[in-house]
């Protein structure tokens, strides 16, 4: 009994099986995902820089010569040092979506109070006093929450994916949705 999208479901629900397998495995390993996340970002930091490297050479005509070497070289740079000291720069990692948490988080308060006469105002301020909270306790928390967060959030994503492909392969079966993408 298949839907509209005759075996594709089953592609769909193995990729959402393997998915939150991954990541109920990376949550049990936070730390080392999170490091080589750090070093894989490294990776891709120091690609980067060669690239810009040769984007110097490239565009020197135009007078971009030596900003564009400094900048392939802080690249390298930093990618380097992700890939040497993956705890540091994952630290830094956690520093910066902290930040961001928080922010975030005091705008959301702030439009909140602006817009207190629309229904549903409180809903709005909830979520980012929340943001606040949890943005001020994972710096509050640092260097531990450095080592865990990162992996965390990919454990979290790789699982809410998975649920996710599960249920549209399994809507997929019952041909609740068409083929077409």
């Amino acid at each position: 009994m298949n839907g509209p999208g005759g075996k594709q479901w089953m592609v769909f629900v193995a990729l959402g099986l393997a998915s939150v397998i991954l990541g109920a495995v990376a949550w049990v390993d936070a730390v080392s995902v999170t490091l080589a996340s750090a070093m894989v970002l490294g990776v891709l930091v120091m690609i980067a820089g060669v690239v810009q490297i040769f984007h110097a050479f490239a565009v020197r005509e135009t007078g971009g010569l030596l900003l564009s070497l400094l900048l392939g070289i802080a690249y390298l740079i930093c990618g380097g040092l992700l890939i040497e000291e993956p705890a540091t720069g994952s630290v830094i990692i956690t520093i910066f979506i902290a930040m961001c948490m928080v922010v975030a988080g005091m705008v959301r308060v702030i439009v909140a109070f602006q817009n207190r006469a629309i229904s549903g105002w409180w809903m709005v301020l909830l979520g980012g006093l929340v943001s606040v909270v949890v943005g001020t306790m994972l710096y509050a928390t640092l260097p531990w929450s450095g080592l865990w967060l990162v992996g965390t959030l990919i454990a979290i994503e790789l699982i809410v994916a998975g649920v996710g492909w599960i249920q549209f392969g399994l809507a997929l079966r019952r041909g609740m949705i068409g083929t077409g993408f």
